[in-house]
């Protein structure tokens, strides 16, 4: 079985005018529906000195960053099973399966990129799918796959934070961003886009938002299990809890909850101080008494600059 480690230590030096035209266009690489059950968490880093930036300019991406992650909210989400496809037809060149499904603190040394597939494909192109999910790779070295074929399921293995597909572009070794496959050491080149269609990056948005009768821990959202089925009319609180990834300093994020008739429950505004992949925020009020039974409301909004990036809104039965 050959290694697919070598994707954490690439060049990023081919200009946009040695691309060859031998590449189809990309299938977008997961069978999801973008900003519902996926989501474009960082891109291929475009800066040449110890800072980061993304193809847009922006700041989803870390110093050295070679591939496009796209993840799912939670390990929940990732336990339902999201395919993994290859992005164009090509060879099998390796695979790597065995690696656990814990993140970084549960990968072995070297494995970086956990389990795997990289798949060659004419003119020295090469995708590498990391990150898959243990005991769910679906194809093997030598075989030839088509454009579309399941490689595997979104996993949580190798040295990662979160549940997601890392996903590597390469023509003769050198990385190449499928979002601008222009001069590698620039942003916002204005190169044409690689994918078949338009994939759009709305800058960071709501990955999962629930009810809890208190603050969860931030383990308890990662893992998907922090929303709560049902709370209790008599207490001790009713919290709404927001789950966010490509916060960015100066973002709003609007916390609002409805009673069941209706009227303003609570209502929270907090503006982001820092930039972070991923954050939580959540927001509430203690019940003294006891509050009238029925559905709840809850909205979480994100704001950057004036402009709503993403809302979603949630209901729990108090009773």
């Amino acid at each position: 079985m050959m290694s697919i480690a070598r994707a954490l230590c690439l060049s990023f030096a081919l200009p946009a005018s040695a691309l060859a035209q031998d590449l189809p266009p990309l299938l977008f690489p997961v069978d999801c529906t973008l900003g519902a059950t996926c989501f474009l968490q960082q891109f291929v880093d475009r800066d040449p000195g110890p800072g980061a930036r993304a193809f847009d300019c922006g700041p989803q991406s870390y110093d050295g960053h070679s591939g496009t992650d796209i993840r799912v909210a939670d390990v929940e989400a990732m336990a339902q099973g999201v395919s993994v496809l290859a992005a164009a037809g090509g060879v099998v060149r390796a695979v790597r399966d065995g690696v656990p499904d814990g993140g970084t603190f549960t990968a072995p040394e070297g494995q970086g990129c956990g389990n795997g597939v990289v798949l060659t494909h004419p003119g020295g192109w090469e995708t590498q799918y990391c990150h898959l999910m243990r005991g769910s790779i679906a194809v093997a070295q030598g075989t030839r796959v088509e454009a579309g074929t399941p490689l595997g399921l979104i996993g949580f293995s190798g040295a990662t934070e979160f549940p997601h597909l890392e996903f590597i572009l390469r023509r003769d070794g050198a990385v190449i961003d499928p979002f601008d496959p222009g001069e590698a050491t620039a942003c916002a080149t204005g190169a044409a886009p690689l994918w078949a269609e338009p994939v759009v990056n709305p800058g960071g948005g709501i990955l999962s938002a629930g009810f809890a009768p208190g603050v969860p821990e931030f383990g308890a959202i990662r893992s998907g299990t922090a929303d709560a089925d049902r709370l209790d009319a008599a207490g001790p609180a009713v919290v709404l809890w927001a789950f966010v990834h490509g916060g960015r300093a100066g973002d709003v994020l609007q916390l609002a909850i409805t009673d069941a008739r209706g009227a303003a429950f609570h209502a929270q505004e907090v503006t982001l101080d820092r930039t972070q992949a991923q954050l939580f925020r959540a927001s509430g009020r203690r019940v003294r008494g006891a509050i009238p039974p029925g559905d709840y409301t809850g909205t979480v909004t994100l704001i950057r600059d004036g402009q709503v990036v993403d809302s979603l809104t949630v209901t729990v039965p108090v009773d």
